[in-house]
């Protein structure tokens, strides 16, 4: 395997677009990453990500038609990013299976022309049905697993002769939705991920080689620095998703009470929840999670965001906890984060952060 030039990072190439940088910048809602942050990153070289959860939250009706809110920001904050980057990078949106409007956000994307969908939480298997090949947008996975990895690439090939441009491996220290057991999560140790990512890399070369083409692998989850990423791209990787680290940024969309609960979290306060998406997330240990635990919290409003939602029975509304802590209420919120927050010192600009990841 040829050694990671320490001085250099290659270019991230996804099909026939090019990105100067293989950093992508994760996707995070309700409202952490939209057209600021996205536009900012692939402005630097690298690949902005829009997360289209509830992301027209603050949009004028919302609180009537969350739907057509949602549809309408997709479109704007896609157009918008595109103005920030100003023709650099690529701008790509991140849609989570679960969400109710899930084919809606997708078919949006694809004719606002994103350049890539990445989608996880819950396994992506009508996305190629959904973006037609012959458009410029690109479709990416998200897996934690060989078998998740398999079972997807092996599905797209047999019903719609097709295969992934892109595979995102979500590790164990990721922030928000993960793709582990509880068990897992509370056992890290007994996880070699090294190994499952080289695996991955091993599985989809059957489908490289089947389809003709080059599918590049990116690594999700606890990548922090460069030597994080020098490390995966060791394994065989050919970039990285960075989510939390881009949350202390003066671009990211979040409010500044937001960021500041990055700076100032520490890590004995990062605890694994259990989510109504029906998946454990990793967040920050705070009053709204302290009341979780003590009991359910009544949904009063139900926002018509997840697929498999029965507001009866949740222990919360996550589109209210998520929206109150991006608009501020930290204490009262959900907060989703890395494992390596508490790491986090200061907000910086992207330019800083890309340049620091970069090594320049």
């Amino acid at each position: 395997m040829d050694r990671v030039n320490k001085n250099c990072l290659k270019s991230l190439k996804i099909g026939d677009m090019v990105a100067e940088l293989p950093i992508i910048q994760g996707g995070m809602g309700v409202g952490i990453s939209r057209s600021s942050l996205a536009g900012a990153v692939a402005a630097e070289g690298g690949v902005g990500i829009i997360s289209t959860a509830q992301i027209g939250y603050d949009e004028e009706g919302f609180e009537k038609d969350q739907a057509g809110c949602n549809l309408r920001a997709i479109r704007k904050h896609i157009l918008k990013a595109r103005e920030i980057a100003h023709g650099r990078g690529l701008i790509g949106v991140n849609i989570m299976v679960a969400l109710k409007h899930y084919k809606e956000h997708v078919k949006e994307a694809v004719a606002c022309g994103a350049d890539l969908i990445i989608s996880g939480a819950g396994l992506p298997m009508e996305l190629p049905q959904l973006v037609p090949e012959v458009c410029r947008t690109k479709i990416a996975p998200i897996v934690s697993s060989k078998r998740a990895a398999n079972l997807i690439l092996k599905m797209w090939a047999h019903r719609y002769k097709r295969t992934a441009d892109l595979i995102v491996i979500e590790g164990p220290e990721a922030g928000g939705h993960l793709g582990f057991s509880n068990e897992q999560l509370e056992h890290m140790e007994n996880l070699d991920f090294d190994q499952e990512i080289r695996d991955i890399i091993s599985c989809k070369k059957e489908y490289e080689k089947k389809f003709g083409k080059k599918i590049p692998v990116v690594v999700a989850g606890g990548i922090f620095d460069r030597k994080d990423i020098d490390h995966v791209m060791e394994l065989g990787a050919d970039g990285v998703q960075i989510a939390s680290r881009f949350v202390a940024t003066k671009e990211c969309d979040a409010a500044e009470e937001y960021k500041q609960a990055y700076v100032n979290a520490k890590a004995e306060e990062i605890q694994i929840i259990q989510s109504p998406v029906g998946m454990p997330g990793r967040a920050l240990r705070n009053g709204f999670v302290r009341t979780v635990e003590n009991g359910k919290i009544p949904v009063k409003k139900c926002y018509n965001c997840l697929e498999k939602c029965n507001p009866a029975t949740v222990p919360y509304c996550i589109t209210k906890a998520l929206m109150d802590a991006v608009k501020g209420d930290v204490e009262n919120g959900l907060i989703f984060c890395g494992a390596n927050v508490g790491r986090i010192k200061e907000i910086v600009t992207v330019k800083e952060l890309m340049g620091e990841l970069v090594g320049k």
